[in-house]
């Protein structure tokens, strides 16, 4: 018999419902440590699976972040499916975390797919003109100017760029390993920075 108040810390823990929480007990032998890395590497599958799909998120929070001396912030808007989840420390601690970060990253756009192709365009112009590539056949320029892009999409795009926290993961890993965490598809809607002095081209804010 699986024990209910363990069921019931495993759902706070992890955001499964009681019936997962109970059947990962059950498959463990009541092991309450591998029941949660079960739910964990069943979320991580999941968010593989639902990340990038185009689902209604109504639930979640707008997180506001402000430095110390008040002369920069970030505003960001985290989505899930369910109040619940939103409640969650794992939830509210990637909100903060995201906040944060867009204050100091700078990102301008949410996902890659966000990027007008315009500015894509424009920038590749510019690659292409540079003075190293100058006698280079054009086979190598190609593949220079499309490493080139993937270094400006690394920096321009949120979900690529390395973790102000831990430089050894992506917002998309960190966002994965939340989703592992909760159980519940998470994602980031849309974000505005602020600072001090910043005005029209220098404020980033980009939105779905």
């Amino acid at each position: 018999m699986v024990d209910i108040a363990a069921i019931k810390k495993l759902r706070d823990e992890t955001g499964a419902g009681p019936l997962k929480a109970k059947k990962a007990l059950e498959e463990t032998g009541g092991d309450y440590d591998k029941a949660v890395e079960m739910l964990r590497q069943q979320g991580l599958a999941k968010a593989g699976r639902t990340l990038g799909k185009d689902r209604t998120m109504s639930e979640g929070k707008v997180e506001i972040y402000q430095h110390h001396d008040g002369r920069l912030g970030a505003m960001v808007e985290v989505n899930c499916e369910t109040d619940f989840v939103a409640a969650t420390e794992a939830f509210q601690t990637f909100a903060k975390d995201v906040a944060l970060h867009i204050s100091s990253m700078k990102p301008e756009y949410v996902n890659r797919e966000d990027v007008p192709q315009d500015i894509i365009d424009a920038e590749r112009e510019v690659l292409a003109g540079m003075d190293d590539l100058e006698g280079k056949p054009e086979n190598i320029q190609a593949k220079i100017i499309d490493g080139r892009m993937e270094k400006w999409f690394q920096e321009k795009v949120l979900m690529e760029q390395e973790f102000l926290k831990d430089d050894s993961k992506t917002i998309a890993d960190l966002l994965k390993e939340t989703v592992a965490e909760i159980g519940e598809s998470v994602q980031i809607g849309r974000f505005a920075r602020f600072a001090l002095g910043e005005y029209g081209d220098d404020a980033e804010e980009t939105e779905e």
